[in-house]
């Protein structure tokens, strides 16, 4: 519980899951983004619970490819919307930068 109310980068990761998989998305790309959005939450949370560096960086680095992926379907599927997009760049920024903190 801690990590859920404390790991900010958990929070983003959880806010832009439910915000891209509330859009209205031919079903293949629907389909594939809840996939790939709730991977970026999923893994954060398992990463932040291994306990050597290694581990946790393997877990966030699985999150940061999900995220890409996903703003690789907001791009097929023409989404611009701004709050969206914002919010996929600066959770980036945050799970990068976990990712540099475990080397």
């Amino acid at each position: 519980n801690d990590m859920r109310n404390n790991f900010r980068t958990y929070q983003l990761a959880v806010q832009f899951c439910r915000l891209s998989t509330s859009l209205k998305l031919p079903k293949h790309l629907s389909d594939q983004l809840n996939r790939a959005a709730s991977s970026v939450a999923l893994n954060l949370a398992e990463g932040s619970g291994r306990s050597t560096r290694a581990d946790q960086k393997r877990f966030f680095d699985i999150s940061f490819a999900s995220l890409r992926e996903s703003q690789a379907i907001l791009d097929l599927a023409n989404i611009s919307t701004p709050q969206l997009l914002e919010l996929a760049d600066k959770l980036a920024a945050h799970v990068y930068c976990l990712i540099k903190s475990c080397r």
